[in-house]
């Protein structure tokens, strides 16, 4: 039986302030990704955003010391659960949330640091956004560990390392292809 799950924490900084028209295709593909997001394999859930309509916050939403204040008091992140390591990978590198990463460039700085962290939690545990930056910054100061890690070298549930399965990556990618094209139709 399944104790754990994997938590999915993004965090990138826009080049110009968030309100920049230069973003607009950023915001225009945000809701649509999170709604994709949510139809995908594998996904159990996500932290919204205080004062927003949406999901409830998992805790005051914190940012990682790479912050860069551009007036607007906020950067792109976000915080997730995924069943396994295989379901954050389809979401992320295929579909819309594929096309939207492609074009990144246009919206962001190029990091200097990991643009995002997993790590396993407890089934009944909640991730809150200070310990996603704990997390985060322990990635971009030590590297992967079972603590943090990245999908390049990713750790399973008992802290081993590990290599994604990428037959069952290629498996959700297609439900997922199926379960978008017949909810979003």
């Amino acid at each position: 039986m399944k104790k754990n799950r994997i938590a999915l924490y993004t965090f990138g900084t826009f080049r110009a302030p968030a309100s920049d028209p230069v973003n607009q295709g950023f915001h225009d593909r945000n809701d649509r990704n999170f709604q994709v997001a949510e139809l995908s394999e594998g996904f159990v859930a996500r932290s919204g955003y205080q004062d927003e309509p949406g999901p409830e916050s998992w805790g005051v939403q914190v940012f990682p010391r790479f912050y860069v204040e551009r007036g607007d008091g906020w950067s792109p992140s976000t915080l997730s659960l995924w069943e396994d390591l295989a379901s954050p990978i389809a979401f992320s590198y295929a579909g819309v949330h594929a096309e939207a990463m492609r074009r990144g460039r246009e919206w962001f700085d190029k990091p200097a640091w990991p643009p995002y962290a997993l790590w396993w939690v407890d089934l009944d545990h909640v991730p809150t956004w200070s310990e996603a930056v704990v997390r985060h910054e322990f990635l971009h100061d030590n590297g992967p560990a079972p603590f943090a890690f990245d999908f390049k070298m990713p750790f399973d549930e008992h802290g081993r390392p590990t290599v994604i399965d990428r037959e069952l990556v290629r498996q959700k990618i297609r439900l997922n292809e199926v379960g978008q094209q017949q909810r979003l139709t």
